[in-house]
């Protein structure tokens, strides 16, 4: 099976026009944004050239979108969806923007479990909800004591809990003991959950269980856009808890004009004839998994990497670099890279990484590093980085 990771040289690479290439200048290895160098499954291509052709190009109707996403989670984790219980949307972030809107009021909080995607904190301040850390534990799994004082600390305002499972930055997979036990502290206090689960699909080593099927009341959101390499196809799904249709059939109408009818076609190609691509993906991830190991302990010793259960992401820890700052704090949903050892090994390095920083608190001296690219550019960027660090 060839390696989608090796089947575009680094000179097309560098002629893409998307943000992950086009940011830095031509002399830096763009590790940092969450998009993968891979040509995209053939049943994509042809869906999205078919769809064309036949001038299939209005608004989104029906429900071929959560139909498909049904079958695909049915296989892959043996979960169910209620078709009826679900709602399209632009993208991840949207829904959860509209979702927080929706179940809180004005003044409210929206908890989260950093360091965790930098948007949860910045669209949570967007919807003027107050953002409450609920920092994950020493071994980057969820801290349920933790949760619980921020349910606690949020008051009765009103709040909720944005999850994001798998976890980015650190690649965690949370069991279902530990969802089982989020669902039963919120419950007590009144907290919804919302769950990110946008890269479930890349899970390696762990059984990933969707939220809504542990929580009557949660709602998970979903897309193809990550594991398929589609987020320039923007769509996206809500997946409601037995107990969500009223908050569902709440969610304003004028939210579904807002996917791409043309996305939503290629991400049910993808769910639905895309899984042989995505499992030669996992593969290529796991290799590229096991190079970033031999490299790091090759040319850079003091980094230091917790392999997580899945995504194409790695959470690096700097604190033990030459180039750790001592006073470096956490600037959360700060999204850019000028902060900490991501700055240093920019300027110094001429690699491109997120800034741990900007993921909130536990960020601090941590990069975050995209392995969804070709081999030699994994090894090429972790030799320059080990010449500073």
């Amino acid at each position: 099976m060839t390696n989608p990771f090796e089947q575009v040289p680094l000179a097309e690479l560098r002629e893409r026009t998307s943000i992950k290439w086009r940011f830095f200048e031509p002399d830096v290895l763009p590790m940092w944004v969450a998009e993968m160098d891979v040509l995209p499954a053939e049943a994509v291509t042809r869906a999205v050239h078919d769809a064309m052709r036949r001038g299939d190009t209005g608004y989104p109707a029906g429900t071929a979108y959560a139909a498909a996403f049904a079958r695909f989670a049915d296989d892959r984790w043996g979960a169910t969806v209620d078709v009826p219980r679900t709602a399209l949307v632009s993208d991840v972030m949207m829904g959860a923007f509209e979702l927080i809107r929706l179940l809180t009021p004005p003044g409210g909080s929206v908890i989260v479990t950093s360091p965790v995607y930098p948007p949860f904190h910045a669209y949570s301040r967007h919807a003027e909800r107050a953002v409450v850390e609920a920092p994950l534990g020493d071994d980057l799994r969820l801290d349920v004591a933790a949760i619980e004082d921020a349910c606690a600390r949020a008051g009765d305002a009103g709040a909720v809990l944005l999850l994001c499972n798998p976890h980015n930055p650190t690649g965690i997979v949370h069991t279902r003991a530990e969802l089982e036990a989020v669902a039963q502290v919120t419950a007590r206090y009144g907290v919804r959950v919302i769950s990110d689960e946008v890269h479930a699909p890349l899970t390696f080593d762990a059984t990933f269980t969707p939220y809504w099927s542990v929580d009557p009341r949660g709602l998970s959101l979903t897309s193809a856009s990550k594991a398929f390499n589609l987020a320039g196809l923007r769509t996206a799904l809500i997946v409601g808890g037995a107990g969500t249709g009223e908050d569902l059939a709440g969610i304003a109408e004028v939210v579904s004009h807002g996917p791409s009818h043309i996305a939503s076609i290629a991400h049910v190609a993808a769910f639905d004839e895309g899984r042989d691509w995505l499992d030669a993906v996992l593969a290529g991830l796991r290799d590229n998994r096991a190079l970033l190991a031999s490299a790091l302990a090759e040319h850079a010793p003091t980094i230091r990497w917790r392999p997580g259960e899945a995504t194409f992401l790695a959470w690096l820890d700097c604190r033990g670099t030459r180039v750790a700052d001592p006073d470096a704090r956490a600037d959360p949903g700060y999204v850019g890279l000028s902060a900490g050892p991501a700055k240093a090994f920019l300027e110094q390095a001429r690699v491109g990484l997120s800034a741990g920083e900007a993921f909130g608190t536990g960020g601090e001296n941590h990069v975050r590093c995209n392995l969804g690219t070709r081999p030699d550019v994994i090894v090429e960027a972790v030799r320059r980085m080990g010449a500073v660090a």
